[in-house]
């Protein structure tokens, strides 16, 4: 059986579609084939990789990247995970599904912590919402 491709689609492809790519990867890996990008390219997110080595997901080599420099553009679903991206999502050839399933954005939730550990409560936060979100992939994309 195929494994159904995913491509999780933000802004900067930094924080919450590299978690969604990590989480995909980690937890569901027999059954999708998981990427992310980003309309731009932002940089890798160094507490998103933090928050995500905690829970045992090492997202540490991916790079942020745009849609230009996926190895394909050929998916079975794209999940915008963030406003700007939904707003802004590019068409995808063949049968590519696009649903929306957004989520808080961790650095602009942290921009006003005193300290790094009430930073990281945020990220935490969100990278728990987007592994149950993921756990319920691929079926649950309604």
């Amino acid at each position: 059986m195929p494994k159904t491709r995913i491509l999780f689609l933000c802004t900067g492809n930094s924080c919450r579609s590299q978690m969604a790519e990590g989480w995909a990867r980690h937890i569901k890996g027999d059954e999708i084939d998981a990427f992310s990008a980003g309309i731009e390219r932002h940089g890798l997110n160094p507490l998103a990789v933090k928050v995500m080595a905690e829970a045992g997901v090492d997202i540490s080599g991916h790079a942020s990247k745009t849609i230009d420099d996926l190895p394909t553009t050929r998916f079975d679903l794209v999940i915008t995970v963030c406003g700007h991206a939904d707003e802004n999502c590019p068409l995808f050839p063949g049968p590519a599904r696009v649903i929306h399933h957004g989520f808080d954005d961790p650095p602009a939730l942290a921009a006003d912590a005193a300290g790094e550990e009430e930073a990281l409560a945020h990220y935490r936060r969100v990278r728990d919402e987007i592994r149950d979100y993921v756990l319920t992939l691929p079926q649950g994309t309604t």
